[in-house]
């Protein structure tokens, strides 16, 4: 770190000394992690039509991506496995090229209302098993692979940073005209010549209109 901050913790010795500042956690948090994906777990990943991947290459450089679609579209395929169809993106594939160097995997379930959240840890495999690709078709496509991941830990998460953030709150919503302009960003940052905010925005409008599965 070129920049000098303050009270930077990063030894063991030190975060021991933070912990004892901060505490333990209680014993309902403490014991909440199970290993398996149970009812209540099935019952949580069937409503989730939203979660957040995250995984990290062989030096530890870390990534977060975005996988959406209906409600239940994350198949439990029995207590210790789960398969997530990946549909079409931008082709970076940041998450698989990960995943074949690193298989520990992060996954974050949301549902729309809800403050509470799923945590699944565990490892992740490119998988393009025939027949669960099959069972994932939508409007006639079928994916070209999914994630399968062997889970390890999962445990509910609590509301707080929800009520903090009014997330799910409508009226703490910005109006459409204060939000930032992402077209204007990917101008900026992919700094291709001749090339409108107007025409990614209409390049974008279009492939959510026609390429989302």
């Amino acid at each position: 770190m070129s920049i000098k901050f303050k009270e930077i913790i990063s030894t063991k010795e030190e975060f021991e000394q933070f912990r004892s500042f901060i505490g333990q956690p209680s014993q309902r948090a403490a014991n909440k992690v199970i290993s398996f994906i149970d009812q209540h777990c099935r019952d949580f990943i069937s409503k989730s039509p939203f979660l957040s991947l995250s995984t990290s290459n062989s030096e530890g450089q870390c990534d977060v991506s975005p996988r959406g679609d209906s409600p239940g579209f994350v198949t439990v395929l029995d207590d210790q496995h789960l398969f997530i169809p990946e549909r079409p993106g931008n082709r970076r594939m940041d998450s698989v090229e990960n995943i074949i160097t690193n298989p520990n995997i992060g996954l974050l379930f949301f549902i729309p209302g809800l403050g509470e959240t799923l945590r699944i840890n565990g490892k992740a495999y490119i998988c393009r098993d025939p027949e669960l690709l099959e069972m994932n078709t939508v409007n006639g496509r079928v994916p070209l692979f999914g994630i399968l991941v062997e889970v390890e830990e999962c445990f509910a998460h609590c509301a707080k940073a929800f009520i903090r953030s009014e997330l799910w709150n409508p009226d703490s919503w910005l109006a459409k005209e204060n939000l930032p302009s992402v077209p204007q960003m990917l101008v900026a940052h992919a700094k291709i010549p001749n090339v409108t905010a107007d025409q990614v925005a209409k390049d974008l409008q279009e492939g959510y209109k026609s390429r989302l599965y």
